[in-house]
């Protein structure tokens, strides 16, 4: 398998020594292109493509320090290794050059032992970079296939009932998430499935457990009907003992776990029968602000087997707001480290005229308040509204 000749620049204003070194590069195999000056190897390297630059440091119109500067820069310059070339006298020079990027420097005269090894040097590191370069981008690649794929497991529409309105948003960290919700009608009985779970750890592992969650809770719940006729209470907890003892007993040993609320509405009465497993205290809101903290009726779901699941209920009445949300919105950090906090985010439930303006300006509101820190946890919100005045 033949191999590509690596390209080359090298760049003095001086005819001799340019002469002597690129006689030298082309002996070693090497593609070789000259420049005069730092002007016109700044117009190369923009127009064309190099694996290498041999730069002087005394030049005219620009020297070497210019040169180097502009490189490194340069978003599309900035990884191209740079030997500097200089003189015996200049060596504080090349250290100089090395603090500001340089890769390495080759003093004159040259030694062409020493030569072909630094060079053969700088060049294994660029391939190795450009190797990393490659398999960073097909990850990227690969999790962006997961982005889309695990986006399709939230559900592409909420449940449309008269009388309510529902909305949800999933503000992601990374490209995928741990985090998920739904809502769905169980047709069996006409009760409106709601569930938001957080997952524990962060990235990939935490959203192939997502799914794995999202998809038993789905299954077992609309299974029930199969068995007969069930109460709200008894669907929730066979759906939440039989995803609890799956995990727990067939990837126990990976330790992941979720902390989750679910719940069925029933949209006629506004009953609303729920476990929460572990999960922020879902909030029901009214004119006077929080009325009821939806609180724990039971650990985790996934962490220990065989564990007793207890059912709420609460009622919504008519102008009253359910609220749920993941620990990334209380905790979302801002530039100076201090978090958002409940009191904020509590703060902001009553400033709206629907559930969706409702999320849209609280994703506004985080995202202002997040504004350059990194965001280091999936931030995920669930509003159910029944209105004062049913359409």
């Amino acid at each position: 398998m033949t191999t590509e000749p690596d390209h080359l620049l090298v760049v003095d204003d001086n005819k001799v020594n340019r002469m002597l070194l690129i006689h030298s590069l082309e002996e070693q195999g090497h593609c070789v292109v000259s420049a005069v000056n730092g002007c016109e190897a700044l117009e190369l390297l923009r127009t064309s493509h190099f694996d290498l630059v041999l730069l002087d440091i005394e030049m005219p119109e620009m020297d070497g320090y210019q040169v180097l500067s502009a490189m490194k820069q340069d978003v599309q310059l900035r990884h191209i290794p740079v030997i500097m070339v200089t003189s015996v006298d200049e060596v504080e020079s090349a250290v100089r050059c090395i603090e500001m990027g340089a890769e390495d420097y080759l003093p004159k005269p040259f030694n062409p032992v020493l030569l072909r090894a630094r060079i053969g040097a700088s060049l294994d590191k660029k391939h190795l970079r450009d190797k990393e370069q490659v398999y960073l981008k097909s990850l990227e690649r690969e999790l962006e296939i997961g982005r889309e794929i695990q986006a399709g497991f939230l559900p592409a529409d909420l449940p449309h009932a008269p009388g309510w309105e529902i909305a949800a948003s999933l503000k992601s960290a990374k490209e995928v998430a741990g985090d998920f919700y739904d809502a769905f009608y169980l047709e069996s009985e006409q009760k409106i499935c709601l569930v938001i779970a957080d997952v524990c750890d962060k990235g990939v592992g935490a959203a192939l457990f997502m799914t794995l969650f999202r998809s038993l809770l789905r299954f077992t719940i609309e299974a029930t009907h199969t068995f007969g006729e069930r109460s709200s209470a008894s669907k929730l907890k066979y759906a939440a003992a039989l995803t609890n003892n799956y995990i727990a007993n067939t990837h126990g040993e990976t330790g992941m776990f979720a902390t989750i609320f679910f719940g069925l509405l029933d949209p006629v009465d506004g009953t609303l029968a729920y476990i929460n497993a572990g999960h922020e205290n879902p909030l029901v809101v009214n004119s006077n602000g929080v009325s009821a903290s939806l609180k724990k009726t039971g650990p985790a779901v996934g962490a220990i087997p065989d564990v007793h699941f207890i059912v709420q209920e609460v009622q919504l009445h008519a102008g009253e707001l359910f609220f749920a949300f993941t620990d990334g919105a209380p905790d979302a950090l801002n530039p100076a480290g201090i978090s958002f906090g409940r009191e904020r985010l509590i703060s902001l439930l009553n400033n709206h005229t629907s559930a969706e303006t409702l999320l849209a300006g609280m994703d506004a509101q985080f995202n202002e308040y997040i504004a350059e820190a990194e965001q280091f946890d999936d931030i995920t919100l669930l509003a159910v509204r029944r209105l004062s005045h049913p359409q």
